[in-house]
C-alpha cells in the first residue's frame, strides 16, 4: 500500500535517536510518505554532536545517507526559493514550511508547535502536529502496522536489547504519552 499523505518531520523529532529511529521504521510501512530535507538534515546533526561531542560526524552522515536511501523519495530538493516568502514568528523555521508547500505535504511533525502557529500555516494548507499524537492517529487507524513497525523496532535494539516494558519505557521518554498507553493493549504484539 502507498499513501499520498505527505508528512514533513522537522529536525527536533528526528534529533533523539529513539524516536528518530521508529519513525523511520513507521515510513517504512507506506501509510505515509515521510519527507524532509539537507537543511533538516544538518539541523538535527549539528545539534546531536553540540550535545554529544563523543558521537562521530561520520556515523551520523551515514545514518543521514541511509534514512534517505531507505525512505522512498524522502529527500526534498528545489523548495529554497520559497523560504523568503513564509511568515513564521521565527525566521529560522521557514525552511521547513517551504519544503511542505514544495512537496505537496499535509502534515508537519514537530514538538515545536508554537513555532509553526496554525492560524499562518492554514494559509499554505498545513497542519502541524506533536509526534505523539502522530503516532496515536497513526496506531489508531492501523494498528497491525504500527505495532508491526514498533515490534522490528524493538527487535533491532541490540546494545541493549529491550524487553518489551523497556522498550515503552523508552517512548515515554520520548514524549510519546499518549501512544504508550494504547501500545500497552498490543504488548503481545510488540
Amino acid at each position: 500500500m502507498s499513501s499520498h499523505f505527505t508528512v514533513i518531520y522537522d529536525a527536533c523529532v528526528l534529533y533523539p535517536a529513539p524516536l528518530r529511529d521508529l519513525l523511520m521504521r513507521l515510513a517504512l510501512t507506506d501509510l505515509y510518505r515521510a519527507r524532509w530535507t539537507d537543511m533538516i538534515h544538518e539541523e538535527w546533526i549539528r545539534n546531536v554532536l553540540k550535545q554529544r561531542p563523543d558521537l562521530k560526524p561520520e556515523d551520523l552522515s551515514r545514518t543521514r545517507s541511509l534514512m534517505n536511501a531507505h525512505v522512498r523519495d524522502s529527500l526534498i530538493t528545489n523548495f529554497e526559493h520559497l523560504i523568503p516568502s513564509v511568515e513564521l514568528p521565527d525566521n529560522d523555521d521557514r525552511h521547513v514550511v517551504a519544503a511542505a508547500i514544495h512537496s505537496g505535504a499535509n502534515l508537519i511533525v514537530t514538538f515545536n508547535l508554537k513555532d509553526f502557529p496554525s492560524e499562518q500555516l492554514k494559509r499554505y494548507n498545513l497542519v502541524v502536529q506533536h509526534p505523539d499524537d502522530f503516532i496515536f492517529d497513526l496506531l489508531d487507524l492501523h494498528p497491525a502496522s504500527v505495532c508491526e513497525a514498533a515490534a522490528i523496532h524493538r527487535r533491532s535494539l541490540k546494545n541493549p536489547p529491550k524487553t518489551v516494558d523497556e522498550y515503552l519505557d523508552t517512548l515515554l521518554k520520548q514524549g510519546l504519552t499518549q501512544t504508550v498507553n494504547l501500545l500497552k493493549g498490543w504488548k503481545v504484539a510488540l
